[in-house]
Order: structure tokens, then sequence, then C-alpha cells
């Protein structure tokens, strides 16, 4: 039986575990090596366990037993410190020497540290992994200052609001989620959550992160966040939330092609035909990635290979980004600001109490979207959107969704309905 060592136990290992096992149940001796203590878990729902909605033990997808009833050996809390290519043997920092026939790295991602004095001070946090939130759910009631105005910095702040903590966000851009919503959605996002109790700071950046006292900066416990613009926001703790860094140190080290994450072909191979890489820690044909869709897509071409059925190949598909920050839905997916239409494109745009529609068209081909709150129409309007349907005479009746466009296709019964 050969052997198989995975180095990770995150989502995308997981994945790739199930894949391996369901496709060549007998093929592998299999070690995972997990560097965290904890057996598999879901990170999507490290938001709510902050926030109070769920437990460990619901969040845990899959536990020891899970792993001994398919003959997988798991060590946990002993990260791998080598992997010795000549040898075919990985070493972790507890001792163990574990050989392989197959190796795949799915190291995940580090949080980004802030590139500012004092960021090592005591009560300076990530928002990363369960160690994380136990850390921040053991705070008492304190002034909490979040740098960054992404995703996890949005989750991580209305959290703490939930845990009675006094929050302001600091973000560097003029709305929230400016990788992912256009400039109403933002704002409207930010309304919303000021309305929970969150404060927000916008268009600033973090100069420094000051401690209590001011003749050993660097060291002791923070007391305050300077912005560059000389503001000064008095914090008990700082939670970074300014994005993630592939962790590809293991790679590097080991001599494989490594440039912003570990680099891998379409079959998710290293240079070293034994070493496969998925998930945060690899880079693409010059991609790195971050959301769970590809990350799955990649474990499951990395086990058909694995499981020596390699028919398949990864090739990266732009898909919708679906959201949910603190129980407000949010879709969003190709170029929803016509930035690229040259000028020549329209905006379509619909804002109601229950939610916000942007449709971005050029050639009467949708090429973008985003909805906030109501999401409804938005599986209908991506198909629309991987199909470049043509909608023609029935923009007039687009952004009221799938029932009134539908309805117009049918001979303008659309518009009676709306004139009803």
């Amino acid at each position: 039986m050969k052997k198989l060592v995975v180095i990770g136990n995150g989502m995308a290992a997981i994945r790739l575990l199930e894949e391996v096992t369901r496709l060549a149940p007998d093929l592998y001796q299999i070690t995972v090596v997990g560097e965290e203590p904890f057996a598999g878990y879901n990170r999507v729902m490290l938001s709510p366990l902050l926030g109070g909605g769920t437990d460990e033990v619901t969040i845990t997808t899959h536990p020891h037993q899970w792993y001994r009833d398919r003959g997988i050996r798991l060590i946990t809390g002993s990260p791998v410190v080598a992997i010795r290519r000549h040898r075919r043997q990985v070493v972790t920092a507890a001792g163990h020497k574990l050989d392989y026939d197959r190796l795949v790295l799915a190291t995940g991602a580090a949080p980004r540290q802030l590139p500012v004095e004092g960021v090592n001070l005591d009560g300076v946090m990530s928002f990363r992994d369960l160690y994380d939130v136990r850390k921040l759910l053991s705070l008492s009631a304190a002034r909490v200052v979040v740098v960054g105005g992404g995703f996890l910095g949005l989750e991580a702040a209305d959290a703490l609001v939930k845990q009675g903590h006094d929050v302001t966000l600091v973000h560097s851009r003029g709305h929230l989620l400016n990788q992912q919503l256009d400039e109403a959605a933002g704002h409207r996002l930010q309304h919303d959550l000021e309305k929970r109790g969150v404060k927000f700071v916008m268009q600033a950046r973090t100069a420094a992160i000051e401690s209590a006292d001011t003749e050993t900066q660097g060291q002791g416990r923070v007391a305050a966040v300077r912005l560059a613009d000389g503001q000064r926001l008095p914090a008990d703790y700082v939670v970074q939330a300014v994005g993630i860094v592939p962790r590809t140190e293991l790679a590097d080290y080991a001599g494989l092609s490594v440039n912003q994450g570990v680099r891998v072909d379409d079959t998710l191979q290293t240079f070293d035909p034994a070493i496969y890489a998925i998930g945060e820690c690899v880079e693409h044909r010059n991609r790195t990635f971050g959301l769970v869709a590809p990350l799955y897509e990649q474990a499951a071409v990395c086990a058909s290979h694995l499981a020596e059925l390699g028919h398949r190949r990864y090739l990266y598909a732009d898909s919708a980004t679906r959201l949910k920050i603190s129980g407000i839905d949010l879709v969003s997916f190709g170029d929803f600001e016509g930035a690229g239409t040259g000028g020549e494109g329209e905006t379509l745009q619909l804002s109601l109490p229950g939610g916000y529609r942007r449709l971005q068209v050029r050639d009467n081909r949708i090429i973008g979207m985003v909805l906030y709150g109501d999401v409804s129409d938005a599986a209908f309007y991506e198909t629309l959107w991987r199909e470049h349907a043509d909608i023609g005479a029935r923009r007039q009746v687009l952004l009221l969704g799938e029932a009134f466009y539908k309805a117009a296709d049918r001979g303008g019964d659309g518009e009676e309905e709306i004139a009803a």
C-alpha cells in the first residue's frame, strides 16, 4: 500500500481526504499532520462562534472518529518542520518521521501583519482560527479597534459588539468590502452595521499601535491606534484583519518553486512529481486563492490524480462571490463597476427597503452584478451572465427579477403585471 502524507488539516485538506477515500479507498495508507490540536472544523463558522450563535461542537465537521473510521492517522498539535525530498520523508516538531510516496501541502495562509510599529504589543490579535476565537471570547468588556473593512474584519467587529465591546473599525478605503461591493452597497452595509453599534473610521491608514508606556514603544500593552492623519483611537485590544499571506515556508525550505504561493500546474502538482499542493498556500497561473469554492475544486482535481484517475485539470473560472455579513446576504460577480466597458456600458440600479440591486450591462448582456439584502434572484442573474444571454427588450424588467423577466419573454405580460 502506498503512503500519502497530507500537511494541513483545514477545509481544503479535508475535502481532499473525502475525495481520495471515495475514489481509491484501498490505495493509500494516509497520515494527516495538523498544526492545530483540533480535529476538522469549519472555519467559515468562526464568526457565528465569536458572536455566540454556535459552539465548538457544532462547527466540528470531522471529529477524530471520522479519521479512525477511514484508517487515517491524524497527528495534531505537532507542525511539520522539514520536508526531506531526497528521502521522501516529512519530520514533525514532535520527532515523527513520516515516509511518503505522495505528499500534499495544504498549509493554508497566515493572517497578514500590519507593517507598523507596535504589532507585537500585548493585546494585538488576529481573527483567523479557533485559537483566535477563544482569545477573543475571553476578553472582558473593552475598547477594541478592528483594522480592515473586508469580510473578516466586519464579521469580527459585529461579533465583538454582540459580546459587549466598544468597537471601532478602521478601513483604508472609501467604502466597505470594496473588492466585492460597489459604493452604494458598501455605504448601505456601513449604515446597517452602525445601527448595530459598530463605529467606523473610513479612508484612514494605521500609522502605529501605541503602548501605554511611551518610553518603551514596541513593548507592553496596547493603549491606542494612531492613524496617519494624527487621530488617536484609544484601544485595549487591536484585531488585525488586513488579508492573508500563503504559508510557503516549508515548500521554500524544501527547494520547491515559490512565488506568492507554492507554484503548481493544472494537476496541482509542484515541479516535484511526488508533491502536490492545494488551497490558500497555492499559486496557480499567477493567482492565489482565499474563497472556499476554488479550494474545493482544487481538492477534487488533486484527488483524481492521487487516485490515479488523472483525467481532470484545474482551471480557475470566475464565479459569483456569496457572503453573509452578520445575517446580511451579499452576492457579486463580474465587472460590477463597469471599469472595463470603455464608457459604453449601462448601469441599472434599484434600491428598496429590503435590498439593493446593481446590474452592469453592455451590448445587451450582463457583465457584472451586486445584490445586497434580497439575493433571491442571484442564481437567475448569474445564469444570464454565464450564458452571455441577450436581454434585448426585456432590460426594462430585468431589475425586477426572474418572474417579471420570464413573463416579458412570454409576450408582454411583464408590462401588464407591472401596471397592475
